[in-house]
């Protein structure tokens, strides 16, 4: 067996243990489980020592730590929570999983296979890997955390203040890059995000108590026309967007010189965007605009035919463009709610965006070990999606997501990882941190 071969195979055996665990916010035995599967793992296989102080939370902050005595300490991040699943639809069973050599490109089925437990692994066997190669040069802080879809409340607790975590360089988050088939990504930040909720209840302003018959409707108040009314002028890009940073003005220009709307979708046969514009303008809105998304609309009692609700709820959640103050925008939405009387705003988690220097540590390193692999990269000012990188901001000089490999259908169902995309991935994480310290200039050492 080749050592590619070799590597593949420990990845797709740590997925085979780790998918069956119901590792889901709410459950707390699943959580439990793949937080001491991970401690023992890092302990025994990469003889790492385990910080104590992130288990003092639930869920854990699995914090372990790799001293060499190196000139360079690098973090890698992770997580090791999963969106929930059934298995209506799948072909096999999400926490289950398995292979499917099927499929045009082999690949791993289950809840996790890309989103993340599948470049958690990958990641965990490239450090294995260096380690019995002798090829790691550098200190490791690894922190993988249970509530990345969540908000990653435990996490960013755990980096203030007086942290346990030691400095380092640059921050890592192994991810399978190569998105839809195109070039890897690189993103030099991300959106940060506010989860929250917006209600209404009829009895605390003259509409029902109860439920009750909707031929009361002329002249009882309906607590969902108020939810609408008080959310409608938040819509389409109203809390407006931010400018991009002067070092990522060129960034922004190349990437929209080649931009393709269409290759963001998942769903290649959707063809008609809420709003016009051409590609630049569509990439600068969806880069730089506060969008407000409503994820979830319920009624209480549990909706019935012909009546009017007593309560009428929304979730949101805001995603803020780097370079915002968010406690403002958060002033501005809650405006807007509380101008009608009856709806009342709660903020359940947020944290900011953050963009760094395309220079930061860590970003040409990634670079280089894609073109040392024969593609070249698509670089990002930052990425549309949240990820908690501001909370490193105090402990590290960039946080850097990266990663070759394909994976997809990430909380859908049949989420999958490519098989080829494995090798790819575990490949890639081996280059990039066999790139320190030999290749890291003096300068940019703490």
């Amino acid at each position: 067996m080749n050592t590619a071969a070799r590597l593949r195979a420990q990845v797709l055996e740590l997925l085979d243990e780790w998918t069956p665990i119901h590792s889901v916010a709410g459950d707390r035995e699943g959580l439990t489980r793949m937080a001491r599967c991970l401690e023992e793992h890092l302990s025994t296989v990469l003889g790492a020592t385990i910080v104590d102080e992130g288990r003092h939370a639930f869920p854990p902050v699995v914090h372990a730590r790799i001293d060499l005595g190196a000139p360079v300490t690098l973090q890698l991040y992770n997580m090791y929570d999963v969106m929930p699943a059934d298995e209506s639809g799948w072909l096999l069973p999400p926490f289950r999983g398995g292979l499917d050599l099927d499929a045009p490109r082999p690949r791993y089925i289950g809840r996790g296979a890309e989103n993340n437990k599948g470049p958690l692994a990958a990641m965990l066997v490239a450090v294995r890997h260096l380690l019995e190669q002798g090829g790691l040069g550098v200190n490791l802080e690894l922190l993988i955390e249970g509530e990345e879809e969540s908000g990653s409340r435990n996490l960013r607790d755990y980096l203030r203040g007086d942290t346990p975590v030691r400095s380092a360089e640059a921050t890592l988050f192994p991810s399978l890059c190569e998105y839809a088939g195109g070039p890897p990504r690189v993103y030099y930040g991300f959106k940060g995000i506010v989860h929250g909720r917006v209600r209404v209840e009829g009895g605390a302003w003259g509409g029902p108590r109860q439920a009750i018959h909707s031929s009361n409707s002329p002249w009882i108040g309906n607590p969902c026309w108020e939810l609408i009314e008080a959310l409608a002028p938040l819509r389409d890009g109203a809390l407006g967007e931010v400018a991009l940073p002067a070092s990522l003005v060129p960034v922004f220009d190349q990437l929209a010189a080649s931009f393709e709307p269409e290759r963001e979708l998942e769903f290649r046969h959707t063809e008609r965007f809420s709003l016009p514009g051409d590609r630049a303008a569509l990439l600068h809105r969806l880069l730089c605009a506060h969008q407000l998304n409503l994820s979830e609309l319920t009624s209480h009692p549990l909706p019935g035919k012909a009546t009017i609700p007593a309560v009428a709820e929304a979730r949101f959640d805001l995603r803020v463009a780097p370079g915002a103050e968010i406690s403002q925008l958060l002033d501005r939405v809650a405006a807007v709610i509380r101008a009608r009387p009856a709806a009342a705003i709660q903020v359940d988690e947020c944290f900011p965006g953050i963009a760094f220097s395309p220079d930061a540590p860590g970003f040409l390193e990634l670079i280089a070990s894609y073109r040392a692999a024969g593609v070249e990269p698509l670089c990002w000012p930052w990425s549309p999606g949240a990820a908690p990188a501001h909370a490193f901001a105090g402990v590290s000089h960039a946080f850097v997501i990266g990663g070759l490999g394909r994976g997809g259908n990430a909380h859908g169902i049949d989420e999958y990882i490519e098989l080829d995309g494995i090798d790819r991935l575990v490949a890639s994480l081996t280059d990039w941190l066999a790139r320190f310290p030999s290749s890291f200039p003096s300068h940019r050492q703490s």
